[in-house]
């Protein structure tokens, strides 16, 4: 059954509409509990850690037809009633950092980010990045740019542990590198709006997650690197984006193409579980169809519509319902669960439940 309904899922979420352009299969990874204090420095070394499974290696952000990455990134995630635990190995040959002012644009330069949308609902989600000097830039985003979001950089995630540890000499051309690794322990508190009520995940739970590795074509240059130059166009080469669970455009701000992290009550080592989508993802995603159908008639004619004829999608959801003004919409289908309500999603692609 579960089988089934993923497949159906995924099958919903590679069109958008007729002639759409398909879209990359979300990422999911199980986090397993964490019993055992995990010190953070970098070292991985604690058994929980040993027992956690990787990841698969990181990606093209376009997708896995893209080339593959020259150099493999994983990650590995463990979590418990305080935290949620997050390891990086990224192979490196050439370190490269010079950012150690906090806030600093770290992107510029090679970096690995971390965005987080708890509630999934594609607004007030969280990006983190780092490089290896370990310079971080922590910033709340109220929506996504396309929804005209604006990056809070004032949010500070409060409690923050985390630690790099690299195997070679950073900013150093004369030799090869082999890797730098980081370690971090997320506070759930800091992850919520609801203050003194926060709460961790239940088990079985999952939240919209994804990773992102920015690495930039360099050269030596005197005794450190410098970006390497196109000698066709005299500019910079482009950076390449390498993440966990692919997105489809050049582009990490769509937190509904985000993968899956499910949160398990077994802990490390001690069992395996398996990752089962809820069934609500499928009204979600169909709801989306609904979304992008407005917003490209809007385009065309100025107006959005009460009518699926106009809109022109083919839906099974039952029960749809629209609220349409000159500028906004509100359109609304029926959980899965019959006690759960109803979802809901507006024109600046807000989805939630109630």
């Amino acid at each position: 059954m579960i089988r089934i309904f993923t497949a159906y899922l995924f099958s919903t979420l590679t069109c958008l509409s007729a002639g759409a352009q398909e879209i990359p299969q979300p990422g999911n990874y199980l986090a397993y509990q964490v019993q055992e204090n995990l010190t953070m420095d970098g070292l991985l070394d604690e058994s929980a850690w040993q027992k956690a499974p990787w990841s698969d290696p990181f990606l093209d952000i376009r997708g896995k037809e893209f080339p593959e990455p020259v150099q493999r990134t994983r990650m590995k995630m463990l979590w418990d009633k305080e935290n949620l635990y997050i390891a990086f190995h990224l192979e490196e040959s050439d370190l490269w950092a010079t950012y150690t002012e906090r806030e600093s644009v770290i992107f510029q330069e090679n970096d690995i980010e971390i965005f987080i949308d708890p509630d999934g609902d594609t607004h007030h989600y969280y990006e983190i990045e780092i490089n290896a000097l370990g310079t971080l830039w922590d910033l709340l985003m109220t929506r996504p740019y396309k929804n005209g979001g604006k990056p809070i950089n004032g949010w500070n995630i409060n409690d923050f542990q985390y630690a790099v540890h690299l195997e070679g000499t950073l900013n150093d051309p004369s030799d090869t590198d082999q890797f730098w690794a980081l370690e971090m322990a997320i506070p759930w508190k800091s992850l919520s709006q609801s203050g003194p009520r926060y709460r961790a995940p239940e088990p079985g739970e999952h939240w919209k997650i994804n990773f992102s590795r920015v690495q930039w074509q360099i050269e030596a240059e005197g005794n450190g690197y410098k970006k390497k130059l196109n000698p066709e166009t005299g500019k910079t080469y482009p950076e390449d984006n390498w993440v966990w669970s692919a997105m489809g455009p050049i582009n990490m701000h769509i937190p509904e193409r985000w993968g899956y992290v499910q949160f398990s009550e077994i802990t490390v080592g001690e069992g395996t579980a398996s990752f089962q989508i809820h069934p609500d993802e499928k009204v979600k995603a169909e709801l989306r169809i609904f979304y992008e159908a407005q917003r490209k008639l809007f385009a065309s004619t100025g107006h959005y519509s009460k009518r699926r004829s106009e809109l022109g999608v083919e839906s099974d959801l039952k029960d749809v319902s629209f609220e349409v003004s000159e500028s906004r919409f509100k359109i609304s289908a029926p959980s899965t669960i019959a006690e759960n309500g109803r979802w809901y999603i507006t024109e600046d692609s807000r989805i939630w439940q109630e």
